[in-house]
């Protein structure tokens, strides 16, 4: 499919070089030279988003952080280019919510390929999801879930947010179904696979480094039920209930 593009690096030369060759497989591509020139435009109207990630002021993780935070861009994939290589690097990019990240030096040919692949992947959601709400249309009579609860920790599935003592705890799409599955299958341990398979989508490449990120990320936000959310070395992880 053809999309719409932005590119954002502050080098004047890639995003020149990244341009062309995607406007010569037929995609329409604008540029951007900071994460706050491209915050100056209409963000809403791209098909998806390559960023570079060491910019001067903003970086790309902060930039990437407001398009998951807006309504017209939450949705909206993201690529991240950079020069930072690191396994943690590539983690931190893809647990922000990009859908893929590529590291410079890069091949074209390869940059091509996993934009368009993104590309197809996003509009079979979109079709999955039409077809889903076409065949089971919602409606008003539609019964509310139930909050799931834990003495004062109390998650509502309905608009998905988490409370502690009936205060807001902000958390990720990730950490909000992490405890959502731990809160719901309670007193077991699960293997790091396990929790993979019930809460990662099949098409995204997760590592256990992954898992035990977001895990300490959502101990630290959950203040003292962080520590019912038990290690057993060599198995995995747990939610337990105590005393």
């Amino acid at each position: 499919m053809n999309a719409r593009i932005l590119v954002i690096d502050d080098e004047e030369s890639i995003c020149e070089i990244v341009r062309y060759n995607l406007k010569k497989v037929g995609h329409e591509v604008d540029t951007a030279y900071s994460a706050e020139e491209a915050l100056e435009m209409d963000l809403k109207k791209y098909d998806l988003f390559i960023v570079d990630i060491m910019m001067e002021a903003m970086s790309g993780f902060d930039f990437a952080k407001i398009l998951r935070s807006g309504d017209s861009t939450e949705d909206v994939p993201i690529i991240f280019c950079s020069a930072l290589n690191g396994e943690d690097d590539t983690v931190m990019g893809l647990n922000i919510g990009a859908d893929d990240y590529v590291t410079k030096p890069f091949k074209m040919s390869e940059l091509i390929a996993r934009v368009n692949a993104v590309l197809r992947r996003t509009e079979l959601a979109r079709k999955a999801a039409a077809s889903a709400v076409a065949q089971f249309p919602l409606s008003q009579d539609d019964p509310l879930e139930q909050a799931i609860t834990y003495k004062g920790l109390s998650l509502d599935p309905n608009n998905k947010e988490c409370f502690i003592d009936g205060e807001l705890v902000s958390l990720t799409k990730t950490e909000f179904e992490l405890l959502e599955f731990f809160l719901t299958h309670r007193n077991r341990i699960y293997s790091r696979e396990e929790i993979i398979r019930r809460v990662w989508a099949d098409d995204v490449v997760v590592t256990t480094r992954t898992i035990d990120t977001n895990i300490t990320r959502l101990r630290k936000k959950i203040g003292t039920y962080g520590n019912n959310i038990e290690t057993r070395l060599g198995f995995g992880y747990g939610f337990k209930e105590k005393d």
